[in-house]
């Protein structure tokens, strides 16, 4: 078993990543569904939660059966994240997770995200800030430095324990490495085994396979793994992990039925919870990767995301159920 605080998790649980416009509660409720152990909410920005910005409140939206459930959030001034740490907890979440690892300029130019790495006294400070303002878990995802000059994750997983964080999320790339080249998981692996780190190890990045899951359990030893891109369109991964690393058996693939159930469900759950029409709207990004390997889907794809109305949506899904129920992914 693992245990953040006084959650408990399985032994080797499998994290959802936070995910911007990703990780919202419709794709959460499908990756539940399919064995996620432990989610979190899209990031979420602290300034934005203090000045009542409606899409940062939005992403605050939490669901019993998610649990247990983190709200992740980002920033650069302390007294922002403390305030918006207390805004936070008051929503019930389980844990609250702070992200000193999302590399993309708009963040890190704020001295958010990743941008803290370049100043770990500051990244220290204003993690105990947060930690001292409320009462659940809280968490940290990061990153292995700023750059292969500054890869100090060891420093940093120490400090952050001593002040109190419950458990360690790392990415094993470096901010200047962004999502590219292969993840370091060596480093990830030296945290994991420093005899002074007590609290869960997870590690992030390029975990595609269940066969890969299960290598870099045993060869790195860290508490359990966090999943992001491979679960897009593709929720059935968490079980299939489970199933591998249990058995070392391959399941299945899901063929064309599983994947229009779990694609209605995704709908529909976004439609309730965005509303018919922005619900269809947000719905089209996902279409590629739900129906990725069927042979010439690109026109059943092509209508799906030029359809308005859910009438219309279930003619096409209807469709390629009867075209596709034969034939095999390729």
């Amino acid at each position: 078993m693992v245990k953040i605080g006084q959650i408990e998790l399985p032994d080797f649980p499998l994290l959802l990543a936070p995910m911007e416009d990703v990780s919202d509660p419709p794709f959460r409720a499908v990756c539940k569904e399919n064995g996620a152990d432990l989610m979190y909410t899209e990031f979420i920005s602290s300034e934005g939660l203090i000045r009542d910005a409606i899409k940062s409140r939005q992403k605050l939206d939490i669901f019993d059966y998610e649990r247990p459930i983190g709200i992740q959030i980002f920033g650069g001034d302390e007294e922002a994240m403390t305030l918006s740490a207390r805004i936070v907890e008051s929503t019930g979440p389980d844990l609250l997770d702070i992200n000193f690892g999302c590399p993309v300029k708009k963040v890190v130019c704020k001295g958010a995200g990743a941008g803290i790495l370049k100043d770990v006294p500051k990244m220290v400070s204003l993690t105990k800030a947060v930690v001292d303002a409320v009462k659940i878990p809280v968490t940290v995802k990061t990153r292995l430095g700023w750059d292969e000059q500054t890869k100090n994750i060891e420093d940093v997983a120490e400090r952050l324990q001593d002040i109190g964080i419950q458990a360690l999320s790392i990415h094993g790339r470096t901010r200047t490495q962004m999502y590219k080249g292969h993840a370091d998981w060596s480093l990830i692996a030296k945290v994991k085994n420093n005899p002074r780190i007590k609290i869960p190890i997870f590690g992030n990045g390029d975990i595609d396979t269940p066969e890969k899951a299960l290598e870099y359990k045993n060869r790195y030893g860290v508490d359990g793994v966090m999943i992001g891109r491979a679960a897009i369109g593709n929720p059935w991964f968490f079980n299939q992990v489970k199933h591998y690393v249990k058995t070392g058996e391959t399941l299945q693939l899901p063929g064309i039925q599983d994947r229009v159930d779990v694609c209605k469900r995704h709908l529909l759950f976004s439609m309730k919870w965005k509303g018919d029409t922005l619900g269809i709207l947000e719905m089209r990004r996902h279409y590629a990767n739900y129906l990725k390997g069927f042979p010439n889907i690109k026109e059943f794809r092509h209508i799906l995301v030029h359809a308005h109305t859910l009438a219309e949506i279930n003619e096409v899904f209807e469709q390629m159920i009867e075209t596709y129920s034969i034939k095999e992914i390729v």
